[in-house]
């Protein structure tokens, strides 16, 4: 960028950031209702109030920011030239300028994300944000710096203590402590969230089902690769070397996971089964009963749970009229590991989704007949280029992870949805070949809530879309069959027998019909009173246009959840773990306040 550009965008972004700072220092409403758009948003992470909350409307964020500010005791807002300077940047075909600001609070540092539409700049050459992000930085006396192990350090070689080796063994058993935080999960959710708890001097357990760190990836089918790009994918702490591929295959990130275990010191039980958990409002802290390699069972007692088990964790057996005459075999999605196994044999595949499609085309690679039933509409967009377009920004490898994570969390709903439906428009037209070929086989397409595309569809409802890595290809040169689930007139014992008078013989049937949102297993764990409690998780709440539930408080104390994307996880991870922090340090309640 030109020197004088750059300058002047900085000189615009200092300048709105001073009048802001001295607007709520005086409590001057006008003034601070000017600075913002009629259409503009503000989106809190634990910045300002300890809550993730969108507001809109220049007149709402006005009066919004006046109640909250003053409560924080924020105050010092000032550009950060320590981070990414300001910048130009094109947002929902907007011209914008994009600066980073930081703050202060009584509780410690904040930063955020202020946006300008220059063309919507007053006589006096002044921007008006479109949008403002406040986020939580540090808590005062909690910035993370290395540990020293002074032991090491001195070669002491003392058999009181022990090597490290040995330090972590006693670390890991929990002989004479008990975690501040038990993490039920150890998937890449579950270890953002320890990782980020331990750079916060808070001791952390992971507990997982599984006999290795990484085998909720290492057994899924033999094909699976990431769907999004390693730059999106990155871990904190420790990216992902640059020799990876551009799409990780699944054992190779289960072996990341197990390494990342071992190099950042996470305390983690495998073969560790999650029973239940009582809570203690006397204590404040639960009774988690856990369920041994051997059988045996063992009680913790946290302060905290989070729930790190998957958007999509419980597998979702749909109720299919007639599938219990079928003969051949019947699996869930989550089941299948081997196509190989079926080859030769003739199959049937449930559902339309990113599991369909991947196990589809993993039965046909290894040599078997396959069939689709779809069951309901779907989005399709092939994953290169296309799905990529939507985190196009994570490709500029010149840009450190942190600061796109920055900008990336700093977009409110509103302007996500408006970009997204630019992009699923030109995603369309780009993907147009394959998408006409796939209505010619009738396959029936959708493309999101208005036309907002598959990264909304995920946080409304985890699935409902497929990255096109070839089996549409495949289905539309008739590779692989389709047939619409209102055209069966049955299942048989042999297969399908279809409304025409037609049969479709198969000698297996899996099911690709998702999986339950997180807070399906809430009762099972906790009793129908913490579900009560605790109400839904996932899906965008049409109020705070936020998720709910998810990297907050819920409604019950100590009780926590976290999910998603590992851009998400990595994102949101470091907050959840801030406000667990504040909870032990008394800088906000324990559960969530009630509206």
């Amino acid at each position: 960028m030109d020197g004088l550009v750059q300058r002047n965008i900085e000189n615009l972004a200092t300048g709105w950031i001073e009048e802001f700072d001295h607007a709520l220092k005086t409590s001057d409403r006008d003034a601070l209702r000017a600075l913002f758009a009629v259409d503009s948003h503000w989106r809190n992470i634990c910045g300002i109030t300890w809550s993730f909350a969108t507001i809109s409307g220049d007149a709402a964020i006005a009066d919004a920011l006046l109640a909250r500010v003053a409560e924080a005791e924020a105050c010092g807002f000032e550009l950060f030239v320590d981070r990414h300077p300001p910048r130009l940047n094109t947002v929902a075909d907007e011209e914008v300028i994009e600066a980073v600001l930081q703050f202060r609070t009584k509780a410690g540092t904040g930063i955020g994300v202020v946006r300008f539409k220059p063309a919507g700049a007053e006589a006096s050459g002044r921007p008006i944000a479109w949008s403002l992000m406040t986020a939580i930085e540090q808590l005062d006396g909690h910035n993370y710096t290395p540990i020293q192990d002074g032991e090491d350090q001195n070669h002491n070689r003392s058999s009181e203590t022990g090597n490290w080796l040995d330090r972590r063994a006693q670390e890991r058993s929990y002989d004479n402590k008990e975690p501040d935080v038990l993490i039920v999960g150890g998937g890449h959710a579950g270890l953002t969230s320890a990782v980020e708890l331990k750079q916060l001097g808070l001791d952390a357990l992971v507990v997982d089902g599984m006999k290795r760190v990484g085998d909720n990836w290492r057994l899924r089918y033999h094909s699976l690769k990431l769907h999004n790009v390693t730059s999106v994918n990155h871990l904190p702490y420790m990216p992902f070397p640059k020799t990876f591929p551009r799409y990780i295959p699944k054992d190779k990130i289960a072996n990341w996971l197990e390494s990342y275990v071992e190099h950042m010191e996470l305390n983690f039980w495998t073969e560790t089964r999650f029973e239940s958990a009582a809570y203690d409002e006397n204590l404040d802290r639960w009774n988690a009963k856990l369920r041994m390699a051997d059988g045996s069972a063992r009680n913790v007692r946290p302060a905290h749970i989070i729930m790190a088990t998957s958007v999509s964790g419980t597998p979702k057996y749909t109720d299919i009229p007639t599938l219990d005459a079928f003969d051949g075999t019947v699996l869930h999605s989550s089941q299948l590991d081997d196509g190989s196994l079926w080859s030769g044999k003739k199959a049937l595949v449930f559902g339309t989704g990113t599991s369909a499609h991947d196990i589809a085309q993993e039965l046909h690679a290894n040599g078997a007949d396959v069939t689709m039933v779809q069951r309901s509409p779907t989005m399709v967009v092939n994953v290169d280029p296309s799905a990529q377009l939507y985190d196009g920004a994570y490709l500029d490898l010149t840009k450190r992870t942190e600061d796109l994570d920055l900008f990336n969390s700093s977009f409110p709903m509103p302007i996500i949805k408006a970009n997204h439906k630019l992009i699923t428009a030109r995603v369309r037209a780009h993907d147009k070949p394959i998408l006409d070929a796939l209505e010619a086989k009738g396959f029936r397409l959708e493309f999101g809530e208005d036309g907002t595309g598959w990264p909304l569809k995920y946080r409304t409802r985890g699935g409902g879309y497929y990255f096109n890595a070839g089996c549409s290809d495949l289905i539309a040169d008739g590779s692989i069959g389709l047939v619409q689930y209102q055209d069966i007139a049955q299942i048989e014992a042999g297969g399908l027998q279809m409304k025409d008078g037609s049969s479709k013989p198969a000698d297996l049937a899996v099911l690709a019909t998702g999986y339950y949102p997180p807070a399906h297993d809430i009762p099972r764990y906790y009793g129908q009173a913490v579900a009560d409690r605790v109400g839904t998780v996932w899906n965008v709440h049409p109020e705070t246009q936020e998720i709910n539930n998810m990297w907050v408080r819920t409604g019950q104390p100590g009780l926590w959840f976290t999910g998603g994307s590992f851009s998400q996880c990595r994102i949101y991870s470091k907050y959840l773990a801030r406000q667990i922090l504040g909870v032990e340090l008394g800088l906000l309640t324990k559960t969530a306040p009630v509206d």
